[in-house]
């Protein structure tokens, strides 16, 4: 199903300081949103950077989605004064649609391709720009984790953009792909459906090796 939405914000960031996290003095995750238009390329937006590469970022991360529509589940449940880019996302849509989201699904913004890789996994350098210990637990628990994408067709993107939603060929779900995460002995079964989708090469390694350690 072809679902109709529109890009609402693009946001990047330099490296900034940030207190409160062990392993890193400057992250890249106070986004901020621009107006101008931004060239989404392989490895992600002209201008944003991911300081911490060894779990963000990459050709199969360069893009994080987030939508408003869980910005106002959160700003609803926690009383936050959610704005564009604040959990990090590069691109901020008015809505993921309707339907449910598929690893391998597809988002077309103006003349970019993504296809989704992996959801969202909540780290304490998330904490620490929420300036709440206990976010990563509450962002675990709403279930909505936003998703990672790769880039298959680069191009400009600019807010207000129209955007649509395409159904891939997976049949295994980002909310399944984030449940499966926490859990800590996920069977051969589930390891193996993740590794019949499109996940990152970095979700596809680590899932590689819990196979090794069932083995």
């Amino acid at each position: 199903m072809l679902v109709a939405m529109k890009l609402i914000s693009v946001n990047v960031s330099g490296p900034k300081p940030i207190d409160s996290v062990k392993k890193l003095s400057q992250t890249g995750i106070f986004k901020e949103p621009v107006q101008a238009t931004v060239y989404i390329g392989e490895l992600g937006l002209a201008g944003d950077v991911q300081v911490d590469q060894e779990n963000h970022g990459g050709p199969d991360q360069a893009v994080y989605l987030y939508s408003q529509e869980d910005y106002d589940w959160f700003a609803h449940e926690y009383s936050i004064d959610t704005k564009p880019g604040m959990f990090g996302e590069n691109l901020t849509l008015s809505s993921f649609g309707t339907d449910t989201l598929y690893i391998g699904d597809r988002f077309e913004i103006g003349e970019v391709l993504l296809e989704l890789t992996d959801p969202r996994i909540p780290c304490g350098t998330f904490a620490a720009r929420m300036n709440d210990l206990e976010f990563v637990k509450k962002f675990k628990q709403a279930e909505r984790p936003g998703v990672y994408a790769r880039v298959l067709r680069v191009g400009e993107v600019q807010a207000g953009t129209p955007a649509s939603y395409k159904r891939g060929h997976s049949d295994v779900t980002i909310l399944e792909s984030f449940r499966l995460f926490y859990k800590k002995s996920p069977s051969k079964n589930e390891i193996e459906r993740q590794l019949s989708a499109p996940v990152s090469c970095r979700a596809r390694a680590a899932y590689e090796q819990k196979l090794v350690d069932l083995s």
